[in-house]
This record gives C-alpha cells, structure tokens and sequence, in this order.
C-alpha cells in the first residue's frame, strides 16, 4: 500500500484573521475560503503544506496541542533577520548535525519552526 500524503493541517484559531496576516505576511501563504465554509485555507506560493484554519470554541485553549509546523528554509539566520523586520521574534539559533533551526511561536500559540534541515544531504 502506498503511504497517503499529509496536504493539510488544521490549526484552530480565536483570532483567525490574526493568523491568516501572520502566514501571509511571514510565510508567503495565501488565504482562500468558500463563501458559507468557516475554515480559511492558506495555501503557500509552491508546494507544500496546505494550513487549514478552523475557528476555535470559546473553552479551547491556545497552544497546547504537541504539534509543531517546521518550515524549510535554506539560511536559518537570514530568515530569522527579515522575519525579525516584519516583527516575528525566533529564538536563539541551535546547532544540529549539519543544520540549524529556530523556533517561535503563531499569533494562536502553535509551535512554528524554521529549519536547514531539508538541505542536508543523506537525511
């Protein structure tokens, strides 16, 4: 059987037009809905992870899920530098086996990461 592939995740949202300007303005997504749907899909500019947004009830709690969503990025510190412009603050850059991330967090409290990863050959 050959593995389905992982399009979307759904992230639920109090302030969901918070969310869409923040993967707008940092990530390159693009919001798209239907008229009567209330999940805001973003759609990012190449391939990748469609981010669904689904608005949250009243007794959720915000960023208490064990998810993170990591984004490709070939210069970890030149993203973290722009991104810091448009005032999204990483934390410290880590060092790991031939690549280097940062982590920081999403206006509803989700985990997001930037990550070299993906450019190391032999993982």
């Amino acid at each position: 059987m050959t593995s389905p592939p992982v399009t979307r995740l759904i992230l639920y949202a109090k302030d969901v037009e918070g969310m869409v300007r923040f993967y707008e303005s940092h990530f390159g997504y693009k919001a798209r809905q239907l008229v009567s749907d209330r999940i805001v899909e973003l759609v990012p500019d190449g391939a990748g992870l469609r981010l669904m947004l689904h608005p949250a009830s009243k007794a959720a709690r915000q960023g208490q899920s064990a998810v993170k969503i990591v984004f490709d990025v070939a210069d970890v510190a030149a993203f973290c530098t722009q991104a810091a412009q448009k005032g999204l603050q990483f934390g410290p850059i880590h060092k790991a086996e031939g690549y280097s991330f940062a982590n920081a967090k999403d206006p509803s409290g989700n985990s997001i990461s930037v990550s070299s990863r993906a450019f190391v050959t032999g993982i």
